[in-house]
């Protein structure tokens, strides 16, 4: 079969999924591309612009007309990329703490799955890509050559975005970070249109007590 050109890593919200799509593709010289950031592009954008978060119609309407731009990182500050809407640097906005709380009720609508996905569908059909996301295996790219679903504890990932927070000098709570990571995991679990599960035939990896570079070893034997 060869190496796999398609790579999708599915997984729940900071179970080390992108920093894992980050170092893989890196490794490999493929294209990385977080999906989630345009789902957090659209949520950011809505919330800028005032408007309702549980408009289905108002935020269906503003994915389909807006262009999401993914570039390598234009500055060295930590970013794996650059997020550019209308020509705005958002790559840190779409990170801020109104943006976790709303993004999966944006996620859940299914014109903002059908016109986002669409998009991503067309980059990861080039190949050499690496695609992190919730649906990739499932849902945008069936067909891709290698499918890893990445797990860990809510207490565990609730601890990794804490200290991302601080570490950029953000204000952080732990007890409600977590709070936040329970009811997106049920959110995204249970949605009618592409709930989060592992693809069928994915590769279930649990990175509990691991640190990014145990995590990438393991998956590194996987694409070979």
């Amino acid at each position: 079969m060869g190496i796999a050109r398609i790579i999708a890593i599915d997984g729940p919200a900071a179970s080390g999924k992108s920093t894992l799509g980050h170092k893989l593709a890196q490794a490999l010289g493929y294209l990385y591309f977080d999906t989630g950031v345009m789902y957090r592009a659209v949520t950011w954008l809505a919330l800028s612009q005032g408007l309702d978060i549980h408009d289905e119609a108002a935020i269906t309407k503003l994915a389909e007309n807006t262009k999401i731009d993914v570039c390598p990182p234009s500055v060295q500050d930590g970013r794996a990329y650059d997020v550019i809407v209308s020509g705005q640097d958002i790559t840190w906005d779409i990170r801020r703490p109104e943006v976790d709380e709303n993004v999966s009720p944006v996620s859940v609508y299914v014109g903002v799955r059908k016109a986002l996905s669409a998009q991503q569908r067309q980059i990861g059909l080039r190949k050499n890509v690496v695609m992190v996301g919730r649906d990739i295996g499932t849902v945008v790219l069936p067909e891709a050559d290698l499918k890893i679903y990445l797990d860990a504890s809510a207490e565990e990932r609730a601890c990794r975005r804490y200290e991302e927070l601080r570490q950029r000098g953000e204000p952080a709570d732990y007890d409600t970070i977590l709070q936040i990571i329970r009811q997106r995991d049920q959110i995204d679990s249970t949605r009618e249109v592409a709930p989060l599960r592992p693809a069928e035939d994915a590769h279930i990896l649990c990175s509990d007590g691991l640190d990014a570079e145990q995590v990438l070893e393991l998956a590194k034997k996987l694409v070979f």
